[in-house]
């Protein structure tokens, strides 16, 4: 079989698993007190070009979303999000099991409208009533989305203007990053980390066995996260375990390395699919590629692949998704390509 169901199917990249295996037996102090961790933490830093930037180690991204959400928000507060967007419809509520209310908006293949949140802005503060409302006290978007589609830098410095002017933060999801990165032919990890109050750098996605990097570039905004973090039970008591993973992602290019290998195979993988009719749903340039197929094709596929439907099954024909990784090979689009 070849697998094309996610990008976590696999274990660790070679290089990162080496990493750890090296160090396994070195021992080091826990919850992240360790060199592993602040040679990572600075490679991090120069990479966004933020050297005084805040770097917290985390294990998994509903669990990441969560936590900084839930520390960015004041306890009455929801955070604005696409309609579409992974907290909305793929964490089982881990948001709002903190009590903040996901306040939905909109969704443009993926992308929240800056205009739209400038106008939701206005028009709750606008509002008499607005005190007994839930109030938007953060943005939420993702990089890559839902959809694998992705913000220009122009919607990046757009959305950034209005959480400016009403002084809430920007939060990115970047679960995917590494994937839109090597796709987006006009932003960057510096553009991420300037337009932005927080994010994080995704691993498990990218070729980790776990682990989510949280960067802060406001350094107003996350008081006392470790304390939070270890509430929320994000701590991880071997921290080292991350830090030498990001080490190395981010020593000799790893990380862009990855995406731009999933994100290659993913355009030869649509290429296959149009070459037979086949058109995308969503545009995407990123390593989800999303596909309205015949019922008949899809079982005949599963044969030999794997892969998940996106959304229910049709009478006759059914959404799909096919996601390429680190691990994705040559041959296994070539596989695909004979099997179409």
């Amino acid at each position: 079989m070849i697998h094309f169901d996610c990008d976590y199917m696999a274990g660790a990249h070679p290089e990162v698993l080496d990493a750890i295996v090296r160090n396994n037996r070195v021992q080091t102090a826990g919850y992240g007190c360790d060199d592993y961790c602040d040679r990572a933490k600075a490679l991090i830093r120069e990479a966004c070009g933020t050297p005084d930037a805040a770097v917290h180690f985390m294990v998994g991204g509903t669990q990441t979303n969560s936590t900084v959400l839930d520390s960015i928000l004041w306890r009455t507060d929801g955070v604005i999000a696409a309609e579409t967007a992974h907290i909305n419809v793929h964490e089982s509520g881990a948001v709002e099991l903190f009590a903040h209310k996901v306040l939905a908006l909109p969704s443009h293949d993926g992308k929240l409208c800056p205009a739209e949140v400038r106008d939701y802005l206005h028009d709750f503060y606008a509002d008499d009533t607005h005190e007994h409302m839930v109030a938007p006290g953060a943005v939420y978007i993702s990089f890559p989305t839902e959809l694998g589609t992705l913000y220009s830098l122009d919607e990046l410095e757009q959305l950034h203007a209005v959480c400016s002017d009403y002084n809430i933060p920007l939060y990115v999801d970047g679960a995917r990053l590494g994937h839109g990165l090597a796709a987006s032919p006009d932003v960057t990890l510096k553009d991420i980390a300037h337009f932005t109050d927080v994010f994080y750098i995704g691993g498990t996605k990218m070729g980790a066995l776990m682990g989510e990097a949280v960067v802060c570039t406001n350094d107003k905004l996350l008081p006392r996260f470790f304390t939070l973090m270890k509430a929320h039970g994000a701590v991880l008591a071997k921290g080292r375990l991350l830090g030498m993973q990001y080490e190395a992602f981010f020593k000799d290019g790893l990380y862009e390395r990855i995406g731009r290998h999933a994100v290659s195979l993913a355009m030869r993988l649509r290429k296959a699919f149009e070459d037979k009719g086949y058109k995308p749903f969503i545009d995407s340039p990123t390593n989800q590629q999303f596909f309205t197929l015949p019922n008949d094709v899809i079982d005949r596929l599963m044969q030999a692949a794997t892969f998940e439907y996106w959304g229910p099954r049709g009478e006759t024909e059914s959404r799909v998704r096919f996601v390429t990784s680190w691990e994705t090979t040559e041959a296994d689009i070539a596989t695909l390509e004979q099997l179409l």
